[in-house]
């Protein structure tokens, strides 16, 4: 049993394993996630600068907002954990956590009032994937967000004659996530991170 508890305490993926209100369906998208976090918390080079981390965040949003909702969530986190992530939240003046200065960004932001509008963001990373966010005012997670849907479409792409193809199918899943991430991405940051006067 404390052997059990060590694990979930290390891997905070396997609390949500093996949670009873989990689903198991749920499960399934977030056991991955376990897995990654067994690869990336021995190495010092695949921490994460967020708090909760993203593989975290990628698990309680799946958890807790489906299998629909939870990985465009989780594609949105990616997206926005990129070289000015800290740049952009201390702008904002938001917190970091105290031990070791990670950015604090839960899964349920706080409420800000914003001049963009969501709406016209979301339709911006609708039609080009990642310009809601250069009119939101975050260029570079934009930009990121915009070669995280790009690698997978172009891959898809390549391989659209080859239909059968399990690779096709993987890649063409991951960039409808990678482009619901950036309308879903989009929207929460003209909502969420806009700095307030």
């Amino acid at each position: 049993m404390f052997l059990k508890a060590q694990t979930n305490v290390f891997y905070p993926a396997d609390s949500l394993l093996s949670s009873r209100s989990v689903s198991l369906i749920r499960k399934s998208l977030i056991f991955p996630i376990a897995g990654w976090q067994r690869l990336s918390y021995k190495s010092n080079g695949l921490d994460c600068q967020f708090s909760p981390s993203c593989s975290n965040y990628g698990a309680h949003a799946i958890a807790k907002h489906g299998i629909m909702l939870g990985p465009v969530m989780a594609a949105d986190r990616i997206a926005r954990c990129n070289p000015m992530a800290l740049e952009y939240h201390a702008k904002l003046g938001n917190e970091f956590l105290a031990e070791d200065f990670r950015i604090l960004d839960p899964v349920k932001p706080m409420e800000r009032n914003s001049e963009k509008s969501p709406f016209v963001a979301a339709m911006m990373s609708a039609m080009i994937p990642g310009a809601g966010r250069i009119y939101a005012e975050r260029s570079w997670d934009g930009i990121f967000g915009f070669m995280m849907f790009a690698m997978p479409a172009s891959s898809a792409y390549r391989m659209r004659d080859n239909t059968d193809s399990a690779a096709f199918s993987i890649y063409a899943i991951v960039t409808a996530i990678f482009y619901g991430g950036e309308i879903y991405g989009a929207w929460r940051t003209a909502k969420y991170y806009q700095k307030v006067e």
